[in-house]
C-alpha cells in the first residue's frame, strides 16, 4: 500500500473516533455566571516565598496565610491607586528553605513583574535572593530572616521586620550568663545562615559576660542523629546548650538528651521558640529547661491589637498562629500603605514611601525602617516552656 494511501486512511479513522466521541460526551452543565476579572492594569500582584515543603513548612504555611488574610482584607476594603481601584492578587511560592530554590523562585516573581516581595523566612534562603529582586528594582520585607548580612548589603531594596542576630543571640548571651547562672556553655549551629549568625553572636556575648564556651559543634538542618555530637557534649559537663537552628530539628535533640541522661538548661533563637517544638520535644523539656527568643514582639496597648490579629487569624484558617504570621500580616499593609502614600504600585515611585515608613501601626507594633531597611527599636519576646506551654518571660527593646 502506498504511503499515500496509509496516511489518508489513518486521517479518516482517526476523525470517525473523534466525532464518535463528540457525540458521546455528556452536555457541560451550566456554568455558575462569574464576576467580572478587574482589568489586566488594575491587578497588582505581590509575592511571598516561604518553605511550605519539607520539615519547616508549618511556619512557611504559617508566615503564607498571614500574607493572604492580609490581601483578603485589603480586597474586601477596596484600594485606590492612580485614581482607580485596584485588586491585589498573592502570588505565594514555596522556597522549600533551599538557597537555590529561593533564588529559583525570587527570578520567577521578579520576571512575573511583581510590585513587591514579603520573604523570605530563612535568612539562607533571604540573603542570595535579596541580589535578585535588588536587581530588578523590587522592594523586599522579610517578616522573619535575622541574619544581618541581610540589610547590610548596601541593597535599597532590603526590610527588615524583626530585631537581627546582633541583638537575638547578644541578649541571649547575656542572660544565659547573668540570669540563668551558666558558667560552661556549649554551642550548637546548624550551619545555616540563621543557625551559625545566632550562634556566633550568643557565644561573642556570652564571653563578653564573663562565660566559658566548652564546647563548639555542628549539624545540619535535615539531621535526625545527634548522639555524637551530644555525647561530646556531655563529657564538657555544660550548664547551658544553646542551638542555632529549627524546631524540627531542636525537638529530637531534646528527646536524645534525655536519653543520654542530660539535663542543661537548652536554649535557642526564634527559630525554636515556637508551639511546634513542645509537640516535638514532648515529655522530653522538663518545665523552665528550654529558654528562647522571639525576634519580636509587642506590650502594653499593643498587645490588644496582637490578640485581635490571633482571634482573626485562627477563625480564618482554623488553626493558631505558628510565630511570623503577624508580620508578614503586617509587611503586606506597610508595603500596601506606602503605594498609597505614592498613589502607585511602581516600585520605582513607591521605593521612596517605604524607606521612609514611620509612623504605621500594625499588629506587631509600631513599624519604622531605618537607613539599612531594619526595623528601628526591635523587639524581643523572652520565653520558656512550663507545663507544655510557651510563656513569656519578658519583651526587651
Amino acid at each position: 500500500m502506498h504511503i499515500k494511501s496509509t496516511l489518508t486512511l489513518i486521517a479518516a479513522a482517526t476523525l470517525l473516533v473523534a466525532c464518535g466521541k463528540k457525540e458521546e460526551a455528556a452536555p457541560a452543565p451550566a456554568a455558575a455566571p462569574a464576576a467580572a476579572p478587574a482589568p489586566a492594569g488594575n491587578v497588582v500582584k505581590i509575592g511571598h516565598v516561604g518553605p511550605t515543603s519539607g520539615a519547616i513548612a508549618h511556619l512557611g504555611k504559617d508566615n503564607e496565610n498571614g500574607a493572604r488574610l492580609a490581601i483578603d482584607e485589603l480586597n474586601a476594603k477596596g484600594v485606590m491607586l492612580g485614581g482607580q481601584k485596584v485588586t491585589f492578587e498573592l502570588l505565594a511560592e514555596d522556597d522549600a528553605a533551599d538557597p537555590k530554590q529561593g533564588t529559583a523562585v525570587a527570578q520567577k516573581l521578579a520576571d512575573a513583574k511583581v510590585a513587591g516581595v514579603v520573604g523570605h523566612l530563612n535568612s539562607g534562603t533571604t540573603i542570595p535572593a535579596s541580589k535578585i529582586y535588588s536587581d530588578a528594582g523590587i522592594p523586599q520585607i522579610s517578616p522573619s530572616s535575622t541574619n544581618p548580612k541581610y540589610t547590610r548589603q548596601g541593597f535599597k531594596t532590603t526590610f527588615r521586620m524583626v530585631a537581627d542576630d546582633t541583638q537575638l543571640g547578644g541578649t541571649l548571651g547575656k542572660y544565659a550568663v547573668t540570669t540563668l547562672k551558666g558558667k560552661s556553655i556549649a554551642v550548637i549551629d546548624d550551619r545555616t545562615a540563621y543557625g551559625q549568625g545566632v550562634a556566633e553572636e550568643f557565644a561573642k556575648a556570652v564571653e563578653a559576660a564573663g562565660g566559658k564556651v566548652v564546647a563548639k559543634e555542628f549539624t545540619t538542618d535535615k539531621a535526625t542523629d545527634f548522639t555524637s555530637i551530644l555525647t561530646t557534649i556531655k563529657a564538657k559537663k555544660p550548664d547551658v546548650v544553646f542551638f542555632g537552628g529549627m524546631d524540627a530539628v531542636a525537638g529530637p535533640m531534646l528527646k536524645q538528651m534525655k536519653a543520654l541522661a542530660m539535663k542543661p538548661k537548652f536554649m535557642g533563637g526564634d527559630g525554636i521558640c515556637t508551639t511546634e517544638l513542645v509537640k516535638l520535644g514532648g515529655d522530653a523539656i522538663a518545665d523552665n529547661q528550654v529558654y528562647c527568643a522571639e525576634a519580636g514582639g509587642v506590650d502594653g496597648e499593643a498587645k490588644v491589637g496582637m490578640d485581635e490579629f490571633k482571634v482573626k487569624y485562627q477563625a480564618k484558617f482554623n488553626t493558631d498562629v505558628k510565630l511570623y504570621a503577624p508580620y508578614v500580616y503586617d509587611a503586606v499593609n506597610v508595603m500596601v500603605a506606602a503605594m498609597v502614600k505614592a498613589d502607585s504600585a511602581d516600585p520605582a515611585k513607591y521605593l521612596p514611601m517605604l524607606a521612609t515608613t514611620a509612623d504605621f501601626k500594625g499588629v506587631s507594633g509600631p513599624v519604622a525602617f531605618d537607613e539599612k531597611g531594619d526595623i528601628k527599636n526591635g523587639a524581643l519576646t523572652l520565653k520558656t516552656i512550663r507545663a507544655g506551654q510557651l510563656e513569656t518571660l519578658a519583651v526587651l527593646r
